[in-house]
Parts: structure tokens; sequence; C-alpha cells
């Protein structure tokens, strides 16, 4: 780690020196590059620095234990001064960990009702009110961009937008199958049933090289629909593209003409198919996707919210949060956290939950 961090702290009185080169001060691409560059490294490069210091001072330190009128007050610094270094140590090991570059985007997240029936349908209501709160506590904005009602309440399917700071780096982790078990408001006879809903969180990309043939795009028109499928706009403003190849669909009915309908359709038909293409990828190459803590399947039971005995678990990590309630009203960061600080210490090992 030593040798990485010297050859960080290199590149950073590199850019130092170019940043005060008269040619690149004239040139605002040049400049706009080399500043965005000693930025990122800007933070490893203190905590370095301050390590360094640690070490320098320790020697210091120990050259003066032999002084019997200062040994005491000596070994107590020396003893502050170990724990400063192993702490600054842990903390430059998890900077060094490579970022994922989609961690600041906004996302895209899709959650369908999945097994069983109108209960899956409430179920999957249910998490997108909790992701909800969960955004509006983290000052984030959602944009509901297509939503299809349950007949018995909640969603069969509802895709919304994100926005904010770091959201995918907070969310990336909620893709999978999530299950619930309690007894269900459509229950007569008081019975626990168990139901599922998936979640699906997509990364928004700005640009996605990919061409797409119009030929290959099937497009329907239809009347957008508010809650309880009451028309709210008469005219056919809604839009549904179908990649034929792929057999990805997408739908849009939250702006006003069917022409601002089809840019967001086809900006999100773009997303879904790059975001297919690279699990494809990922799995030919054996790559787990998104992140080491799981591969992000729908298919894969990521997480059981258990309403007789208040709990909610992520079987993923083996952990549990007696609350389900404050689970539900959006308190998430438990859960999100736990998550994160075992990436990091999997990603640190070098490891994979896959490979237990």
């Amino acid at each position: 780690m030593d040798e990485r961090l010297k050859i960080i702290k290199e590149k950073y009185d590199d850019l130092e020196k170019e940043l005060s080169n008269p040619e690149v001060l004239s040139d605002f691409q040049k400049l706009k590059n080399f500043s965005k560059q000693k930025s990122e490294l800007e933070e490893i490069v203190n905590k370095y620095d301050e390590y360094k210091k640690c070490f320098s001072d320790l020697e210091e330190l120990h050259k003066m234990e032999n002084d019997p009128e200062m040994a005491s007050m000596i070994a107590d610094e020396i003893k502050n001064l170990e724990e400063k270094k192993n702490i600054l140590y842990h903390e430059l090991e998890l900077l060094l960990i490579p970022k994922d570059e989609n961690d600041g985007k906004n996302i895209i997240m899709e959650i369908r009702g999945a097994a069983g029936g109108d209960e899956a349908n409430i179920f999957a209501g249910d998490l997108f009110r909790m992701y909800s709160y969960y955004a509006e506590k983290q000052g984030w904005k959602i944009d509901v961009i297509h939503s299809v009602d349950g007949t018995s309440g909640g969603y069969s399917q509802i895709e919304c937008m994100i926005k904010g700071e770091n959201v995918y780096s907070k969310l990336k982790y909620e893709s999978g199958s999530h299950r619930v078990q309690r007894v269900p408001a459509t229950e007569a006879q008081g019975r626990v049933h168990t139901s599922t809903a998936t979640v699906l969180v997509m990364p928004e990309v700005e640009s996605v090289n990919i061409d797409i043939n119009e030929a290959d795009i099937k497009m329907d028109v239809y009347h957008s629909s508010g809650a309880g499928g009451q028309s709210v706009n008469t005219s056919n403003s809604a839009v549904r593209l179908t990649h034929i190849p792929t057999g990805v669909v997408v739908t849009c009915q939250t702006e006003r003409s069917q022409l601002q309908n089809r840019e967001q359709a086809m900006k999100l038909l773009k997303i879904k198919i790059n975001d297919e293409l690279v699990r494809k990828q990922e799995q030919e190459n054996g790559a787990i996707r998104k992140t080491k803590i799981g591969t992000g399947d729908r298919s894969e039971k990521i997480r059981t919210y258990n309403y007789p005995q208040n709990r909610v678990t992520d079987h993923r990590i083996n952990f549990s949060i007696m609350d389900l309630e404050k689970v539900m009203d959006g308190y998430l960061d438990p859960i999100i956290e736990a998550l994160i600080t075992e990436d990091q210490r999997l990603k640190l090992e070098g490891s994979s939950l896959d490979d237990k």
C-alpha cells in the first residue's frame, strides 16, 4: 500500500506544478482536467501526509523513551499515536478501494409486484412508499415516470427517477427480490402469507453510445392514466416503446405531449438496454454484478420483511433490525450502512460473498 501511496503523492505534486504552468492556465480544458484530477487525489494525499507525520512523531518519541522524568508521559503519547496511526491506515485502505464510477449518479428504480397476486402489488406499493420516505430524508427528488395500479392497491409496476447527491451509492444494493411475510388485507382467515416484489436499480446514463435502429422499435400510444385508472389526459400522449431484438419495454406518461414522452421513453430505453448489455457482459466475464454484496438479479432474494416478528433481515450479510415499522417509514440507514461496510470489507479482502 505504501508504494501505491507514494505514486499517488508524486502524481499529485506533478499536477500542482502543472497547475502553475502558464500554458495550462491559458488552456481552459487542460486547467479543468488537471484541477479535477488534483481534487480527486487531495483527500488521499492529505490523509497520507497525516499518516507519515504520525510515523515521524513516533520516531522522535521513541528516541526520548529512556528519559526517566518523561517516560510515563511519552508512553501515553506513543499509545495515542499508535492508535491514530492504525485508524489512518484503515482510512487510507478505504480511500484506495476503486470507486464505482456510477456512485454519484441519479437512478431509475423499477418496482414490480411478483409472486403473491394482489398482496405482491400492495407490497410493491409499500416498498415505493418506503423508498420515497428515504429519498425525502436524504433531500432527494423522486419523479414517477410510469405506473400501473394494482387492482386491490399498490402497484403491479412503478418506475421512478430519483435525483440527488450520491443516490446510486446508497441504493445500488436494493436490486433483487424483496419478500414480505404478513397477514394480507385481502386475507379473511388471518393466515400469514409470503409474497414478493422485485426491485431493479439502474444508474442514469447521460449519454449512452447505443445505436438503435428505428425499424427495431414498436411504438404504442394511449391515454395517460392517474390513480385508479382515471384518464388525466384526453389525448394519446402516453408512449410505450418495445425494442424488438431485446424485448426491452419502456413506458412514459409523465410529460404533457406525445413527443416529450417519446423522448423520455427513448432515453429510458437506452438506459435499460445498456444495463442489460452490462449485465450480460459481466456474466460472460464471471464478474459479480454492481457490487460484491450480490448479483443484483431480480431473482435473488435479498431481504425479508417479517411483520409478525417485527423484523427486517438482509440475507446477503445476515443483518437484522427489529423495527420493521420504522424501516417501512424510510429508516433505511442502518441497513444501507451495514451493506456498505461489508462491501468495503470484502473489497479489501479481494473476495465476495459468492466465494464463501
